[in-house]
């Protein structure tokens, strides 16, 4: 089953050992994914060539439960075919891509392991959207209640019975990550999933993940929203070129690639600036306060303590996601807009 059709859950895990029906009153063990490697995305040496374009460039990493880890990375990156190779839609040239410890391909029932949405407008046109995921359940041995909970879940139960061709972006966006909720699994893989969503869509999807990673479950989520990344993924996984730049903590990777800056603002300003110069520090004014490169807030307070110097306003200023982001990623990206040719403007005679 192309997992580009998806899985994923919308309530509790089913506890170790618990049974849970698969249709037809036969009992089947429960996913094995709670918050241990049996819910991992493990990545060995893996890589993918295309002729003479290497894809993907011996990647090791392990995308692990409990949280939600954002994959980032310059358009021709590698971060389609990385998911590709781990839900089976290519072959590795060479190294390993498993979902807790097995090969996609390996997998009896997919969407009871791991759900996937890769292209919302993968769904088929004519269909409505309670009969393509009527189909997929059908596929996996999955409960037919499970259809209406996640039609439910995800704001579609009033139009379940559209055709998929009438609907908007948000809309088929909805649909694929019902049909990644529908196996119930351990296992979440997404690539830009608000895209097309409006306000209040994104803010749904959001909680969605959080909860997903509070109960153990293993999100991968694949975005170029830097804000949005930085309000929801607790870890990161960088790629530049096919190559791992990071596999880090989402706040540590924003303190690596943010360089010291303090913003201060004093009733004295002039003798502020002559000191913190004398230190050593860089000194620029903006908007009334000085900005400090190279020192932390508990520096340039140090200083001004032990000058005699009143401070009305003294803060770190840290970048952003998008900045750190930028820093680390400006020589890899493959696809760059050429600057603009400067214009000249014609003198008159």
């Amino acid at each position: 089953m192309p997992p580009s059709w998806q899985s994923a859950r919308s309530r509790r895990l089913p506890r170790t050992g618990e049974t849970v029906s698969s249709g037809g009153g036969r009992p089947a063990r429960a996913p094995s994914g709670h918050a241990d490697a049996m819910s991992s995305i493990d990545l060995e040496d893996l890589t993918k060539e295309y002729g003479s374009t290497r894809a993907v460039d011996r990647l090791t990493c392990t995308v692990e439960p409990g949280r939600v880890t954002g994959f980032l990375g310059p358009n021709g990156a590698g971060k389609s075919t990385t998911m590709r190779l781990v839900l089976g839609l290519d072959h590795p040239t060479s190294g390993t891509a498993t979902i807790g410890g097995r090969p996609y391909a390996t997998l009896r029932e997919p969407l009871r392991t791991v759900g996937a949405l890769l292209d919302a407008q993968a769904a088929h046109g004519s269909r409505t959207a309670r009969d393509h995921l009527r189909f997929l359940a059908v596929s996996n041995r999955i409960p037919a209640r499970r259809v209406d909970e996640v039609l439910e879940e995800t704001g579609l139960a009033a139009v379940a019975r559209r055709r998929i061709r009438t609907f908007s972006l948000g809309m088929r966006q909805r649909l694929g990550i019902a049909a990644a909720l529908l196996g119930d699994p351990p296992v979440l893989i997404l690539d830009e999933p608000v895209n097309g969503l409006d306000p209040e869509g994104i803010v749904w999807i959001r909680d969605l993940l959080r909860r997903l990673a509070r109960e153990g479950r293993t999100v991968l989520v694949s975005s170029h929203l830097m804000n949005e990344t930085a309000v929801l993924a607790d870890h990161l996984v960088v790629l530049g070129r096919g190559r791992l730049l990071a596999d880090v903590p989402t706040q540590d990777f924003i303190e690596q690639h943010s360089p010291p800056r303090a913003r201060v603002r004093t009733d004295d300003p002039a003798r502020l600036r002559a000191t913190l110069l004398a230190e050593g520090y860089t000194v620029q004014e903006d908007d009334g306060r000085w900005v400090v490169k190279g020192a932390r807030a508990g520096e340039v307070g140090a200083v001004a303590a032990r000058e005699g110097i009143p401070l009305l306003e003294l803060t770190d200023e840290r970048a952003s996601l998008e900045q750190a982001y930028f820093a680390l990623t400006a020589d890899e990206a493959e696809y760059t807009a050429a600057a603009p040719a400067s214009s000249t403007v014609p003198q008159e005679a």
